[in-house]
């Protein structure tokens, strides 16, 4: 008797808050669609709301990980690349079928996106030595300049490099001590998702890392407008909605950090480990605190 003709387990994709996985409050999902067109998945959309409740989560968690050793930082997230590495079969399959690479292409980028991890990880412990400082002064105290994390990072991550490019923007405000809320790819959300799931059985503490996935055009304003987030990565933005997303965070001074001039998301190549491995992208989330202190007699 022939048997019967299995049905697969078809995954519910959800939104990665506070270290849980709500539903969007909203109800809605979108269809996301391999590069061929065929559809993949339905991906929650994110409300208003929802990118709201991720900037509390990140604002709640951002100090206890700021406090943490940063040696103890960079324990954290190499644990963050031995979890990726044990997924890597599942990365492959979704980086080849969302950016329509080959199997070996697709595999390039994934193993090339938990070495990118490791290797930030490694500047936890060593990025405040190279910025920080002893000044000298001709008095009768001491001068020391200490890089401090920035506090809540918003990340459009890059439409084109699902998993690669992600990592890229996200490890350096983890590195440097800040709580981040990210939007992850609007068409090739998946291996963010994937990601999530990574984070919520590692070590990094719930709220730490917020993923949200929806559509840009309704959660990009908002978080440039949101008055809670001290930082935003703009690498993501669509053109048409770059002006507005300056103009917006300007209102409550929020640091930018934007793409090199005359580098658009889709030519900028994400293998280039001089382009994508750079301190000065740890840099961009740290603020530079002096601290003046009398020597003793």
């Amino acid at each position: 008797m022939a048997q019967p003709r299995r049905i697969d387990v078809r995954k519910t994709y959800k939104l990665y808050i506070g270290g849980d996985f709500p539903r969007s409050e909203s109800g809605r999902s979108y269809v996301v669609r391999a590069s061929n067109g065929d559809p993949l998945a339905n991906a929650v959309r994110a409300s208003r709301k929802d990118l709201r409740d991720a900037v509390r989560a990140a604002r709640k968690a951002a100090q206890s990980w700021a406090d943490k050793t940063a040696m103890n930082r960079g324990q954290v997230l190499y644990r963050v690349a031995e979890l990726m590495e044990g997924r890597r079969d599942q990365f492959v399959a979704e980086v080849a079928t969302a950016e329509g690479a080959r199997e070996s292409k697709a595999r390039e980028l994934v193993d090339r996106a938990i070495d990118r991890w490791v290797w930030y990880a490694g500047w936890a412990d060593k990025i405040a030595q190279v910025l920080g400082s002893s000044n000298p002064v001709a008095a009768p105290y001491f001068n020391f300049t200490i890089p401090e994390p920035t506090g809540v990072v918003g990340i459009v991550a890059p439409e084109t490099s699902s998993l690669l490019g992600l990592v890229s923007r996200l490890a350096p405000p983890l590195v440097a001590g800040n709580a981040v809320v990210v939007l992850a790819s609007e068409t090739r959300p998946l291996p963010a998702i994937t990601l999530s799931e990574v984070l919520a059985t590692s070590d990094v503490p719930g709220g730490v890392i917020n993923i949200l996935t929806g559509l840009r055009k309704e959660l990009v304003p908002v978080l440039a407008a949101h008055v809670d987030v001290d930082s935003l990565d703009v690498w993501g933005v669509p053109p048409d909605l770059r002006t507005e997303v300056e103009l917006l965070a300007a209102e409550d001074i929020k640091r930018i950090s934007r793409r090199p001039a005359g580098v658009t998301d889709a030519r900028f190549d994400w293998l280039d480990d001089r382009a994508a491995e750079r301190p000065e992208w740890i840099a961009a989330w740290l603020e530079m605190k002096t601290v003046w202190h009398p020597i003793g007699t």
